[in-house]
């Protein structure tokens, strides 16, 4: 059983710290790579300040996939290229997107999003999938954020076989 209280820091660098560390407690002794991956998204989800969405888009036969995710119901395919998702996708960098509205092609699942940010899932040069977070405020994602969503995606990577999950 895990500790589900909510991790209080007085700064964002300790925050993240504290979040990476729990997320290895919390996927290190697992072998199965969705129960992760759920278990990720929800760590998110109930530990993010100001956001309203927190999940995994999975590269499946050539598109992203509706993965384990926290918040309302999502577009369940996106197309690589498309909206912040697909973009991040497609160039295979982080974007971080301070104001939805002004992202030409932005996809809407929550019409109340208004910032995000999406990293990558890359290893050994393959595009597994997206880690998206929607907040319902503007500028709700900064550099912080950025550096530390990226080493979330690393971890993962050390304790997820994307394989199991993927059709790439």
């Amino acid at each position: 059983m895990h500790d589900n209280s909510k991790i209080v820091a007085d700064d964002k660098e300790k925050f993240y710290k504290l979040l990476l560390t729990t997320l290895e407690g919390l996927i290190s002794s697992e072998n199965d790579s969705l129960a992760n991956l759920s278990n990720s998204a929800a760590h998110l989800f109930n530990n993010l300040e100001n956001i309203n969405w927190a999940g995994f888009y999975i590269m499946k036969d050539g598109e992203l996939v509706l993965g384990p995710f926290g918040g309302k119901v999502a577009c369940t395919r996106i197309k690589v290229g498309r909206g912040v998702c697909g973009s991040a996708a497609r160039d295979r960098k982080t974007y971080v997107v301070p104001n939805v509205l002004e992202f030409e092609g932005h996809i809407a699942c929550d019409a109340a999003s208004r910032s995000e940010i999406v990293v990558p899932i890359v290893k050994n040069d393959v595009l597994y999938g997206v880690l998206d977070i929607d907040a319902p405020v503007f500028d709700r994602f900064d550099e912080v954020d950025k550096l530390y969503l990226e080493e979330f995606v690393e971890k993962l990577n050390k304790y997820i076989n994307w394989d199991e999950l993927t059709r790439v």
